[in-house]
């Protein structure tokens, strides 16, 4: 008897049932991966935004401000950081945009929220020529939600008027410390 080449119905589902594991096991595992990602990308580019201002004020001797713009060339005056921002000189040194240095246009996913804590409202950093950070009388704390406001998503970002950045995973309940 001539044997047949292929496989037997039992082999097929074993390795049908194998694939169907291996997914279940591996998709939760990569949403949490591009999750994470792209959360940290976001924060990370006010973050990197903000110390290139810091940098350039210092060189420059001029005060350098970040802000909220919507247009890409203006600064819009509200405390929606995901819309994106601007960073630029402040030749008057009078809060408005001189030369234009970085733009960040708005996030990717358009559900996640960047916004500053309720006692500073920031919807403006200036950095001066010292490095110090005005605008925000106490420091101020961004805190990046996305779509599902799981504290498991959620990143901190807290400035203090000394110009000192940290950027954290948010660990508990409670608001960004």
């Amino acid at each position: 008897m001539k044997r047949q080449n292929g496989f037997s119905m039992t082999e097929l589902m074993v390795v049908v049932a194998i694939v169907a594991i291996v997914l279940g096991l591996g998709v939760p595992s990569f949403r949490y991966v591009t999750n994470a990602n792209r959360l940290s990308a976001e924060v990370n580019g006010l973050l990197g935004d903000l110390m290139f201002a810091r940098g350039e004020a210092i060189k420059q001797g001029l005060p350098v401000l970040v802000c909220t713009s919507a247009d890409s060339a203006t600064c819009a005056g509200t405390t929606t950081w995901e819309a994106g921002w601007i960073t630029c000189v402040d030749t008057n040194a009078n809060n408005t945009c001189g030369s234009l240095l970085r733009v960040q246009k708005s996030f990717v996913s358009s559900k996640d929220t960047l916004r500053p804590d309720a006692t500073s409202n920031a919807s403006r950093i200036s950095f001066g020529r010292e490095g110090f950070a005005t605008g925000i009388a106490a420091g101020a704390t961004f805190t990046l939600h996305d779509s599902t406001s799981n504290s498991t998503w959620t990143r901190c970002l807290q400035i203090t008027v000394v110009g000192m950045m940290t950027a954290t995973n948010h660990v508990s309940n409670a608001a960004c410390i």
